[in-house]
């Protein structure tokens, strides 16, 4: 058990964690600075501002998302689950399959809560901030409207592993399977780190029209992960919330439906506050139906010690 992360200070964790967040942020900004207008023919400011109304400029676009999940989000957290614990898949979450009713209720969960995020949603739209959040705001809708073009088949499979499959393992393995365990136990409160989770998850997308709705996914995520400690289920509640989007977009766009999912209907307030009550009510049910670990790592000695037992026995 020596020469891992986890016997080091906890302070110490983060700042390595975080340290690995910006080393590869930098690494992926200066790579696709150096590599993007050798291998493509377009500058990186070309791919943010260009016509993305080109095929081959959307099609490097995809790509650059891609790399950016992988190599911003994914990378970090994996290099940290492994140098911290001789047990990453344990220590993520990712061990133990979920049960079916967990799976269901999750599921439930995650989709309760939209009417309460589109609640405060709607007032988030109201706020005053400054021209250039809305103009970032507005150069994000274009690109994701962009993105979301499927005039094929091929591309409603390929827009659901870029959009909904790939970045939802890497942010739940980065916010949920490493910051949020790191922010729990810095904070000493399951909760709060939940939520100061779920504020830096949403503060990272960068969307302040839409701060409010991403911070109640998140801290619903977040709450999933607590209650079962198994990361599947996050990664499957966030691959479905992106992914009907995606496929709402596709039957949309081919007149298989009538509404337009990219338009937001406002929400009654007495909708969202039943749509919040009944969400607490689902997760109160998925926290009877698991056994959820220890997440302040109070417990973590004694579980190692039963591994480390386990597998001295199947020697």
């Amino acid at each position: 058990m020596t020469g891992y992360l986890k016997q080091s200070p906890t302070s110490l964790q983060f700042v390595t964690f975080i340290g690995f967040f910006i080393g590869f942020m930098l690494l992926y900004i200066v790579a696709m600075q150096l590599l993007m207008e050798p291998l493509t023919g377009h500058s990186l400011v070309e791919l943010q501002t260009g016509d993305l109304s080109d095929p081959n400029l959307l099609g490097y676009v995809k790509i650059t998302q891609f790399f950016y999940s992988i190599v911003v989000y994914f990378v970090p957290a994996a290099i940290f689950s492994y140098l911290w614990q001789p047990y990453p898949f344990r220590y993520l979450g990712l061990k133990t399959a979920p049960n079916a009713w967990q799976l269901l209720l999750s599921v439930m969960a995650m989709y309760s809560v939209l009417w309460f995020a589109g609640l405060l949603n709607d007032w988030n739209q109201t706020w005053n901030v400054p021209k250039e959040f809305r103009d970032m705001q507005e150069q994000a809708e274009k690109l994701v409207t962009a993105m979301l073009r499927m005039p094929r088949l091929q591309d409603l499979f390929i827009n659901f592993i870029l959009v909904a499959i790939v970045p939802a393992i890497a942010e739940e393995l980065f916010f949920r399977g490493v910051l949020q365990r790191l922010v729990i136990k810095s904070t000493g409160k399951v909760w709060l780190g939940v939520f100061i989770t779920a504020i830096i998850f949403s503060a990272i997308h960068g969307e302040m029209l839409g701060f409010l709705a991403r911070v109640v996914l998140g801290f619903t995520l977040g709450a999933i992960y607590v209650l079962t400690g198994n990361l599947w289920l996050c990664i499957l509640a966030h691959v479905l919330n992106n992914g009907s989007q995606v496929v709402m977009m596709y039957l949309f766009q081919h007149g298989l439906m009538k509404t337009d999912p990219t338009k937001d209907s406002p929400v009654a307030w007495y909708i969202g506050i039943l749509s919040a009550v009944v969400t607490v009510g689902l997760l109160w049910a998925l926290r009877q139906k698991s056994s959820p670990e220890d997440m302040t790592d109070r417990t973590m000695a004694a579980r190692e010690e039963a591994d480390r037992i386990g597998m001295d026995e199947n020697q």
